[in-house]
């Protein structure tokens, strides 16, 4: 398994290197080529699962010289953390570029080009174990999201893909300020330059330091995710994206920002983290965008602007998981992040569908398209329960585990999380009535159901959510060593204190010390 990160990571780039020998003239050529690198792309991140032992730490990891001039080295690693999202953005890579066969019909090489080249940058992020490496993805996220959404967007595209390119990017030079801040922090200590995660946390900021570099990195991961109130910037960008674009922007690109927080901002200031001041001011932040996201849902007319303000509040849950700081908190939040990458990326490619049709996304001019669209109503349904925390299926598991982890923390941000849930159930209820119930109007009489490409789209979401709700047993396994040494270094202590309040529970299987383990 030698450099499997690497074959996972630069798959897509490889793809894209073939792609641009294609005449763009021969579109049929093109698209077949781009869905074949892609699904290779998925097919060669499996290995990393079944070869993965969630008893050790960062594993295949990979370490070059790069810039030694510097200190910044090729390094990458993953954990079971990292793993789900890897094996998410391989999917949804995959799915985002099947589903755009039909729906791009202009530019198409440089289409698929583009998201070629966007999933390696996505990979990247998750991979990097190198904080120079790891902004270089970062950065390289924006380009060719911009572009899609500028180029295939909507009547306000370069409007909407200059607010995310604004935003992001005045967001990521306060989180650059922050990790140049702890470079030099760290070579006054060690007289060592280097932008290695684990040698950086072994770093010492004074308190007050602490305090505006995990502010600055707060403003970088915040605008991704995005939280309130740095989240206006989304609802235009997904409106204005082309559908396959609003997958990947929601399944993916929202995760970086909680990453960022679970894999940076907590482990490298983790007593500026675990302050008071800090839990409560993002515990407020979140619970207002759960609060609130779904009330501006209920007063949506678009489908597309519904679900993007959804994400707001579904994202607002993964927030206030993290910052309940305990395991139950922590490893929901994190499979919530996967389960608004199913469920969410599900809705998006549902209203793909209906676009494509009626090139309309007006709720009003929809009703009744269960009589016309069966298995598309079905469909709906399973993503809409998904997305709303219905039992059996996904977002249950996830949304009741933040909210057992959160009212660990106090009971008032259970109390507003419920209160999230139930305005989720009622947007979401409320839209598919609207449009697959009802009379059905003489212009959508004749719609067409799903083919068999948009089945095999939604098949492997639908069998995931399934999955998932059933039996997330294998998910929290996954997860249980990194959210411990997470927790742990934090919360110093925490797990030896538990097990001493009750003897039945184990010893976290790792500690600070694992925690800043490179693998090497």
């Amino acid at each position: 398994m030698d450099h499997i990160l690497s074959i996972v990571l630069f798959t897509p780039l490889a793809g894209l290197a073939i792609l641009l020998m294609i005449p763009s003239s021969n579109t049929r050529a093109v698209k077949i080529w781009a869905n074949v690198a892609s699904f290779i792309g998925f097919l060669v991140s499996l290995p990393l699962l079944t070869n993965f032992d969630r008893n050790k730490d960062y594993q295949y990891v990979e370490r070059a010289e790069w810039i030694p001039s510097i200190g910044a080295s090729y390094h990458l690693g993953i954990d079971g953390f990292s793993l789900i999202l890897v094996l998410l953005t391989a999917l949804l890579g995959f799915l985002a570029v099947l589903c755009s066969w039909s729906a791009i019909e202009h530019r198409v090489k440089e289409y698929y080009a583009y998201f070629l080249f966007l999933q390696t940058a996505m990979l990247g992020v998750f991979m990097a174990l190198d904080l120079f490496l790891f902004f270089i993805f970062w950065e390289a996220v924006l380009v060719p999201m911009y572009f899609i959404i500028v180029i295939w967007g909507g009547p306000r595209r370069v409007y909407a893909g200059i607010k995310f390119v604004i935003y992001t990017l005045v967001g990521s030079m306060m989180l650059l300020l922050g990790i140049l801040t702890l470079y030099f922090h760290h070579h006054s200590q060690f007289q060592v330059y280097t932008f290695e995660l684990a040698e950086l946390m072994r770093t010492t900021l004074p308190e007050s330091t602490a305090w505006w570099v995990f502010w600055g990195f707060f403003l970088g991961f915040a605008v991704k995710v995005p939280m309130f109130p740095f989240h206006t910037w989304l609802p235009d960008a997904h409106t204005e994206a082309p559908t396959a674009g609003s997958v990947i922007l929601a399944s993916v690109l929202l995760k970086l920002g909680t990453y960022g927080f679970l894999r940076f901002s907590l482990p490298l200031m983790p007593s500026t983290a675990a302050s008071e001041t800090v839990v409560n001011i993002i515990a407020l932040l979140s619970i207002i965008a759960i609060v609130y996201g779904g009330l501006v849902c209920l007063m949506q007319k678009d489908m597309k602007k519904l679900i993007a303000y959804s994400s707001v509040s579904h994202m607002g849950f993964c927030t206030l998981g993290i910052f309940a700081l305990n395991p139950t908190g922590i490893s929901g939040s994190i499979l919530q992040q996967l389960n608004h990458g199913i469920s969410t990326g599900m809705l998006f490619l549902i209203v793909g569908v209906v676009y494509e049709r009626r090139h309309s996304r007006e709720i009003s001019e929809y009703g009744g398209l269960f009589r016309v669209m069966p298995v598309f109503a079905f469909v709906f349904l399973i993503a809409a329960l998904s997305s709303m925390g219905m039992a059996p299926l996904n977002g249950f598991i996830g949304e009741i585990t933040i909210l057992r982890g959160a009212y660990e923390m106090s009971f008032n941000w259970a109390f507003w999380g419920v209160v999230g849930i139930v305005l989720g159930m009622a947007y979401l209820l409320w839209l598919y009535q609207r449009t697959m119930l009802g009379d059905l109007a003489e212009k959508n009489s004749k719609l067409p159901d799903l083919n068999l490409r948009e089945i095999a789209v939604f098949a492997p979401l639908l069998l995931w959510a399934i999955v998932i709700g059933l039996y997330p047993k294998p998910y929290f396994d996954l997860m249980e060593r990194p959210v411990a040494q997470i927790v742990e270094r934090v919360r110093p202590g925490y797990h030896a204190e538990r097990k001493l309040r009750n003897p039945l529970v184990t010893a976290a299987p790792g500690g600070e010390n694992n925690l800043a383990a490179d693998g090497r």
